[in-house]
């Protein structure tokens, strides 16, 4: 494909999808396991869309990010479906953390 217009449009459609799936068809998924298994969350994602959205000259609050990200207040959607993280799920993150150190 070489139409980079093209190329962006799809990209932002399959960026919106994914946001619907993590919003409406999974926010029972946490972010912990998220973040064991892919090595990021929705608050990554919130941190990158900002990130981009100030490098493209947008003013953007780190709670106006994950609002975007999650379709409401963080607060909101924590509130709803976040659940205390288990023994289990913070040993696996730590074992996580230590064999994928952080990176983009």
């Amino acid at each position: 494909m070489s139409d980079s217009d093209t190329t962006t449009e799809i990209e932002a459609a399959a960026f919106r999808r994914l946001l619907r799936h993590l919003m409406q068809a999974r926010p029972d998924v946490q972010n912990i396991d998220l973040m064991i298994q892919a090595g990021f969350c929705r608050n990554c994602l919130a941190d990158w869309y900002r990130e981009e959205a100030e490098a493209h000259g947008l003013a953007m609050t780190k709670d106006q990010a994950r609002e975007a990200i999650y379709g409401m207040p963080f607060a909101d959607w924590k509130a709803r479906h976040q659940a205390q993280a288990t023994p289990e799920q913070l040993a696996a993150f730590e074992a996580a953390q230590r064999a994928h150190p952080k990176g983009d």
